[in-house]
């Protein structure tokens, strides 16, 4: 776990890998309430007999924006602020889905944090690469650019 107490500490920090989160498991209960949260329930990821009989992938996985909205919650395990008054997502640059999450498998997500700098107002502006892997995947199922601002 990476800590940051203060903005120099981000500053310096630009280019550098922050660390690996833990592996989480992808569950049917978690694409079930994606599914309910946004209102896509394609049988692809909420139907696991029909996956398993029609899908070109032996069953059902989790919907791209789920891995995407993982993010959080495996970056909270890579790196952190100590001293920060306040932290606000800003979006995302590219993001792309190489590879389906069969529901089941495990993922987890390597962080960089690509850049950083001052932007009006006194805030950081942070751009973290998260490439999510499959564990024993061969390709990632998602590399994301997270940008988020922080103040200190």
């Amino acid at each position: 776990m990476r800590t940051f107490t203060g903005k120099d500490e981000v500053l310096a920090a630009a280019g550098e890998t922050l660390g690996t989160s833990d592996w989480l498991e992808v569950t049917q209960q978690m694409v079930d309430q994606f599914a309910e949260a946004t209102g896509d329930h394609q049988w692809i990821h909420v139907d696991p007999e029909r996956a398993k009989r029609e899908s070109p992938f032996g069953g059902p996985i989790a919907h791209g924006y789920l891995t995407l909205s993982l993010l959080p919650l495996l970056g909270s395990q890579i790196f952190g602020f100590e001293n920060a008054k306040l932290g606000i997502n800003y979006g995302s640059n590219k993001v792309r889905f190489p590879s389906p999450v069969p529901v089941g498998a495990k993922v987890r997500s390597t962080a960089v944090l690509a850049e950083a700098g001052e932007v009006s107002g006194g805030a950081l502006q942070l751009v973290v690469q998260h490439t999510v892997e499959i564990e024993g995947g061969s390709k990632p199922a998602l590399i994301a650019e997270a940008v988020s601002r922080v103040v200190f």
